[in-house]
């Protein structure tokens, strides 16, 4: 059995087309333009990186987009300034906050201070416990995601036993809520999950959330199952990112399975495009 492979980067450039069309509808009819603004805290090269790639994204979208860079040592308080100047600003739709943040700031605090109506990132306390009760106006952007990659490929998620292995506020949590919201039966593994091969082989959607290098092996893996790979790692010597799935063995086992790179990252910045358009929509409503 050899794995169909559920081509992110594919996907995530049908949906930038079609963002791209209606910001032009957007600006033709109100003359307006979706506005994401972008908060970078230090230097981080991956930071940087992926800001850099969502700036392209956006501008490729026909979108605005703006970065404000603090340095590494900036303060909380001038970290919730500039947030709170954002908030006002009735040109930005939305904000992001590139995580993470210098370990001396308080980042839950920080992102506490987004205006829950430019939270497009989805990760604020207000966007994340409207999620819970299903009301949220912005979902996490990797987690919606990956629910937008399976819906776009046509696979069922109602009835499907799934299992989420990594249970973090900004993945492993939202996907597993929005699997639920698809009924899907859910079960979340951590680092002290008994025996977490044989829960993982339970799982018709198994999501590999962990953060560890190929973690997890195709003889984890339940025949036939479709296996979501949102790990991004680095490996000394390797000359690209790795998932959190072995992906040669597991590619023989799955029925569907997701690249890295090419998989769900590319589909965390089509949402965020997905989700700043929204907001801009509404801002004329």
């Amino acid at each position: 059995m050899s794995s169909e492979i559920l081509n992110g980067s594919e996907c995530a450039k049908t949906i930038r087309a079609e963002i791209a069309a209606k910001v032009e509808e957007l600006r033709a009819a109100h003359g307006i333009v979706p506005h994401l603004a972008a908060v970078l805290v230090g230097e981080d090269p991956a930071s940087v990186t992926y800001v850099g790639m969502k700036q392209r994204s956006c501008e490729r979208a026909g979108m605005k987009s703006s970065v404000h860079r603090l340095p590494a040592d900036s303060s909380q308080d001038e970290v919730e300034s500039l947030i709170a100047s954002l908030n006002e600003d009735a040109d930005v739709h939305g904000i992001l906050v590139q995580h993470p943040v210098p370990k001396h700031l308080d980042e839950p605090k920080i992102l506490g201070k987004l205006l829950p109506d430019k939270d497009v990132d989805g990760i604020g306390p207000y966007s994340l416990g409207a999620l819970l009760s299903g009301t949220a106006k912005y979902v996490c952007c990797t987690p919606l995601g990956i629910i937008e990659l399976m819906d776009r490929y046509g696979l069922p998620i109602e009835g499907k036993r799934a299992v989420v292995v990594g249970r973090s506020v900004i993945l492993g949590k939202p996907v597993a809520l929005l699997l639920l919201q698809r009924h899907a039966t859910v079960t979340i593994c951590h680092t002290r999950t008994r025996d977490l091969p044989s829960v993982a082989r339970e799982a018709d959607i198994l999501v590999a959330a962990c953060a560890q290098p190929e973690m997890i092996k195709g003889d984890w893996i339940k025949p036939g199952a479709v296996v979501i790979d949102a790990g991004y790692n680095r490996v000394e010597g390797r000359d690209t990112d790795v998932g959190d799935v072995e992906f040669e063995s597991a590619s023989k086992v799955a029925s569907w399975i997701t690249p890295v790179p090419g998989g769900v990252g590319p589909m965390t910045i089509a949402m965020l495009l997905s989700n700043t358009l929204k907001a801009a929509e509404l801002s004329v409503r």
